[in-house]
């Protein structure tokens, strides 16, 4: 027992000095830091410094990894192995080249499970938040056959577009969102801090106030008496609904099913799911994969849990023995395009090429759409901006427009 945990590798932190005088620095796995020690001397390095890091500390870096640093260091990957530069190598050098301390610290941990005699599959597995099952998958395939350049080419080009295409749709939701939040905010500040001030002023007046103006004051002392508890009930109600989105699908299922029926935002997330889908599924199976992973795979990474469900049952058919072609189209979910271009690549025996065509039509379906909604939805948060706003400033000098009336 006490062997095999003194032979346990730990990630260790050193500085040193190499042959030339220079002071440099990095990080090895090794079973403690004499080892580290005569590995760098081994180098020609003279170690100056030795730190065991803190895996607990490592394990809360690992989640600061965001999505678009594994798509360029998965390219890096694919260029210094298409040029001939070893695995390890390939990864110590990535290792040594970032400024951020997690990826370095991850690339080093990869190179040491690759050095010690781990498949790099098996390496990546270690890091389910930062490489998913699809990842590994691929990059087992790629093993096998002796193509890991190739695939390393294929998944960077994979996660490059899925990664530029979830940016596109956060620009879609994120402008009218911020626009709609202001909204409501300026509204709650007018009805809770201003329109009272103006209440006070028009105590005074010693005549009725217009219907209106009544209406908005009643509406700003309802706010004023129950704004804490309203504050408290929106909370409870989104903790509980992204609690219960966790762990239900259906409630998942039922959120995604609205959300595809909301006008010109609905169709975008539509074509997005249909790119995401056709392009992981050209991916997977131009890799290498049987069509029948590729299509869980796929399932996954659609994004939305109404086309999850109808990929998983197009999957069911398929290993049934049905075709591809009759499954997508008995979810009544696929456009007509799609399940013809599908039948094409069965029929062909190229349905890698028609998916990657299906998913760069969608993808560029997705760019018009998010540009033509910028355009269409500013002028109409504006209305509705200056319809809040607006009205409520109009309710509260519409008695002082009646104010000489009152003195004749």
């Amino acid at each position: 027992m006490t062997t095999a945990k003194s032979s346990r590798l730990s990630p260790y932190r050193w500085t040193g000095i190499n042959r030339r005088g220079q002071k440099i620095s990095g990080l090895l796995q090794a079973v403690n830091s004499q080892a580290v020690r005569r590995e760098l001397l081994r180098q020609g390095i003279s170690a100056t410094s030795i730190r065991r890091r803190d895996p607990g500390m490592f394990a809360r870096h690992r989640d600061a990894i965001k999505p678009m640093d594994i798509a360029v260091i998965t390219r890096q990957l694919a260029t210094m192995l298409g040029a001939g530069v070893p695995l390890v190598k390939s990864l110590q050098i990535i290792s040594r080249s970032y400024d951020k301390h997690h990826i370095r610290e991850l690339a080093g941990q990869l190179a040491a499970d690759v050095e010690s005699g781990t498949l790099l599959s098996a390496a990546l597995r270690k890091f389910p938040r930062q490489f998913g099952e699809l990842y590994c998958d691929l990059v087992h395939s790629g093993e096998q056959t002796g193509a890991l350049a190739h695939i390393f080419d294929q998944i960077a080009g994979y996660r490059e577009k899925a990664e530029a295409l979830k940016s596109k749709i956060k620009k879609a939701m994120f402008y009218p969102a911020m626009v709609i939040l202001v909204a409501m905010v300026v509204t709650a500040i007018l009805l809770l801090f201003v329109i009272p001030q103006f209440e006070d002023i028009f105590a005074g007046f010693g005549a009725p106030l217009p219907a209106f103006t009544q209406l908005v004051i009643k509406l700003s002392r309802w706010l004023q008496d129950t704004w804490l508890y309203l504050l408290a009930g929106l909370a409870a109600s989104v903790l509980i609904y992204v609690r219960a989105w966790r762990l239900s699908r259906k409630v998942r299922a039922a959120t995604d099913r609205i959300i595809l029926h909301i006008p010109v935002v609905g169709a975008i997330l539509h074509k997005a799911a249909l790119a995401r889908f056709s392009r992981t599924l050209a991916t997977t199976f131009s890799a290498g994969l049987p069509l029948v992973e590729g299509l869980l795979s796929s399932a996954g990474a659609a994004g939305n849990e109404v086309y999850r469900r109808a990929i998983m049952q197009m999957r069911n058919e398929v290993v049934a023995g049905v075709q591809m072609n009759l499954a997508m189209r008995a979810t009544r979910l696929f456009p007509d395009m799609v399940v013809q271009m599908v039948m094409i690549g069965e029929e062909s025996g190229a349905i890698d090429d028609m998916m990657n065509k299906v998913a760069a039509i969608y993808e560029r379906e997705v760019d018009d759409a998010v540009d033509g909604l910028a355009s269409l939805i500013e002028p109409i948060l504006m209305v509705v901006l200056g319809i809040l706003v607006g009205g409520l400033v109009i309710a509260m000098y519409l008695p002082i427009f009646n104010l000489g009336t009152v003195i004749r």
